[in-house]
């Protein structure tokens, strides 16, 4: 029961094109929405960079065509696929959301594609650029593109055995979770009341539930009404309209005990370890409109991430920023080094995939495709035939455009994919890791460079514990 939609990215009121494509696929790529990046693969660009890479595509197509369209013009396209509840797994979500991204762009654009994994039934996500790989041409939409992308979803969906929607209007005012029978998301102010049922039994008072909330990922803005941020989240929510038991007043209550609040979170939410974080720039932040109360709480968090930082070059022997430098950069290399084997090893199961597929249609339709030939190119022949003679011409043509002379055995090409997917796993095993290693080391850096400032070519300013 797929539903597809698509739409057009601009850059939105005062962005540039970078903040643009940034939060667009920071979003489609939040960890705790794709299994922490397991569920995200890129086609001609790396999943984690992709949005520098589309808008220096976008540079090389202003350089190339002379053109600018401005605030109207269309940075990328946003596609969304959901599928009915409990009928697919996410790794087969994104396997459709691939093969859909790749049919409707030809492969002619780079694309992102992500499964999500944090609503009822797994659905994608794919964000591909509106500019060609060849940098000369861009995406030209087209009117019922809606139409024919949703017919194309249905018919990939029906080619892998899943059910889809005969008559896709809904009624007004009938979402598509309750089309599905799902229940109703989990929203923002749900989330952060569940936050705050989590923190708040071990505060002593409300400084520490702001620092509390803060280490949790959540962002704190103080005003005439107090306002939060959940991690990744696009706007704040003020405090007032949480509900009476997460007022000011009775979060003061509930810190002295006179007042008792059962949570209704039925999931504990996800808290943030207690790794180094990025300091904060309290400057900046005053700029932006944060109030003098804001300083304070800074200052704490900043000691705090002082403190974490030193402590982590301490148990790691890290005694320089020269020796810093060095682990930051192997710690980066290994992570790119398994990134890059990974998405090779995809890269090549979907040209065996492909080949595959071609291969079988080829062997299915090449009895007609003789009897065609047998019968001097018969044009009574053709009309009775046509739809298994074109498909066979259309192999032909993609196994000459391969350049291949004889076709592979099938035996060989699913030995080679068991065996590149066996690669594949084992480098995701060690992907996770190298991820979360290369992120600390890349926070700590970040830290210390804030702390004592960008380092020369000449110094060599030793860390030290002072007591």
């Amino acid at each position: 029961m797929a539903t597809t939609w698509i739409k057009a990215l601009h850059k939105g009121g005062g962005n540039s094109i970078a903040a643009a494509l940034d939060r667009s696929t920071d979003y489609i790529s939040a960890g705790d929405k794709t299994n922490d990046g397991e569920l995200i693969e890129g086609y001609e660009c790396d999943p984690f960079t992709a949005a520098s890479e589309f808008l220096f595509s976008k540079r090389q197509y202003e350089q190339i065509t002379g053109r600018d369209q401005g605030a109207r013009d269309v940075i990328a396209y946003h596609i969304r696929m959901s599928f009915k509840p409990e009928e697919i797994t996410a790794e087969k979500a994104l396997e459709l959301g691939k093969k859909l991204a790749m049919r409707w762009t030809r492969g002619k654009h780079q694309f992102l594609v992500a499964a999500h994994i944090n609503t009822g039934n797994p659905h994608v996500h794919v964000i591909y650029n509106s500019v060609n790989l060849n940098n000369d041409g861009k995406y030209q939409d087209f009117k019922g593109s809606a139409f024919a992308l949703r017919r194309l979803s249905d018919t990939l969906c029906l080619e892998h055995g899943l059910s889809i929607i005969e008559k896709p209007s809904l009624s007004k005012g009938r979402n598509y979770q309750k089309y599905v029978g799902c229940d109703k998301p989990t929203t923002v102010r749900d989330q952060l009341r569940g936050l705050v049922d989590s923190v708040l039994p071990a505060c002593k008072d409300f400084n520490s539930f702001l620092v509390a909330l803060q280490e949790a990922g959540v962002e704190v803005k103080q005003g005439k009404q107090l306002s939060f941020k959940l991690p990744g989240g696009k706007r704040f929510t003020r405090q007032d309209t949480l509900g009476d038991d997460y007022s000011e007043t009775a979060i003061l209550e509930r810190l002295a005990g006179t007042r008792t609040v059962v949570s209704k979170q039925t999931t504990a939410p996800v808290v943030k370890t207690e790794k180094p974080n990025i300091l904060i720039d309290i400057e900046a932040k005053i700029q932006q409109g944060y109030g003098t109360g804001f300083v304070q709480y800074a200052q704490t968090q900043n000691l705090k991430s002082m403190a974490r930082t030193l402590i982590f070059l301490q148990e790691h022997g890290i005694t320089d920023r020269g020796m810093l430098t060095e682990k930051v950069g192997a710690v980066t290399d290994e992570f790119n080094s398994i990134a890059g084997r990974i998405s090779t090893a995809e890269k090549r199961m979907d040209e065996i995939s492909e080949l595959q597929e071609q291969i079988g249609v080829y062997s299915r339709t090449r009895k007609v495709y003789d009897a065609y030939r047998d019968s001097k190119w018969s044009g009574k022949f053709y009309n009775a035939n046509a739809a298994d003679i074109i498909l066979h011409k259309a192999t032909k043509k993609y196994f000459d455009g391969l350049g291949l002379k004889k076709l592979p055995p099938m035996q060989s090409l699913k030995q080679e994919w068991v065996t590149l997917d066996a690669e594949r796993k084992q480098c995701y095993s060690k992907y996770k890791q190298a991820k979360s290693e290369m992120a600390d080391w890349q926070r700590v850096k970040a830290n210390v460079d804030s702390i004592l400032g960008e380092p020369r070519q000449q110094d060599r300013i030793h860390l030290r514990d002072e007591r």
